[in-house]
């Protein structure tokens, strides 16, 4: 199977369960395409960007599922195991996969992230995140996960300056320590560009600068989370919380 072009690939991913939004795939669709060597999703859910990196990679490349199933840390507000919600998200993940076509391309590693390193040898041209999103899993998973990447490689991670565990985590890691170069967002799926040497100094400043530039976004959407939350939800759509969107993504 030939790598499928973005709208096919959006087409077979759209009927699937999910957060990732048209213009996230979008980007995620182009940088699997360009990716080379192992292509690792942490985080699945029921398959709807695990279909948009299989379909965009082709044939050639592995991609490799990791998500334990457990039924937790799967949405908004849904982080405590359960494991009949779990089996139904397992069953309906590879149900998807096979009706995309692309259940014999991808390796589901049915463990949580921290556990599944052992699982992928060498390094990994495209990791997406989107794993749990508490501070400490989240900066395990971008830390641990992202030292696989190789140079010139991608790392995609999604609630990035939407979710707070998740924000705190890039700020520490890609802020902080450096190692990474940031590329952007749609939405809050940020792109970031893995470093062969750290940047000098003076590109260094400029590149966080331009990280911490986001935190007013960010605020934002802490801001329509918490009036969700305290069931104000036409309250969050008028201050910009788009229309039909339960979250910020």
């Amino acid at each position: 199977m030939s790598a499928a072009a973005p709208e096919a690939a959006l087409a077979a991913a759209a009927p699937v369960e999910g957060w990732l939004t048209e213009a996230q795939a979008r980007r995620l669709h182009a940088r699997a395409a360009a990716a080379q060597g192992t292509i690792v999703e942490i985080g699945s859910f029921r398959g709807r960007s695990t279909i948009v990196l299989a379909l965009a990679a082709g044939e050639d490349a592995e991609v490799v599922a990791i998500d334990p199933h457990a039924g937790s840390d799967r949405g908004p507000q849904e982080l405590a195991p359960d494991a009949a919600r779990g089996q139904d998200d397992h069953a309906a993940f590879h149900a998807s996969l096979a009706a995309a076509g692309v259940a014999a391309q991808v390796r589901h590693v049915r463990l949580p992230s921290a556990r599944a390193l052992a699982e992928v040898e060498g390094s990994v041209g495209l990791l997406y995140v989107d794993g749990a999103h508490r501070l400490a899993p989240a900066r395990e998973d971008v830390t641990r996960w992202g030292a696989r990447v190789a140079p010139g490689g991608a790392m995609l991670v999604h609630d990035a300056f939407s979710s707070v565990g998740v924000t705190g985590a890039l700020l520490l890691e890609c802020v902080g320590r450096g190692g990474w170069r940031y590329a952007g967002r749609t939405g809050s799926l940020a792109e970031y560009e893995r470093l062969a040497s750290p940047l000098p100094r003076t590109e260094r400043a400029r590149d966080a600068a331009r990280q911490l530039a986001q935190l007013p976004w960010f605020a934002r959407n802490v801001l329509f989370k918490a009036l969700v939350l305290a069931r104000l939800r036409p309250l969050a759509h008028r201050l910009g919380l788009p229309a039909g969107m339960h979250w910020p993504y």
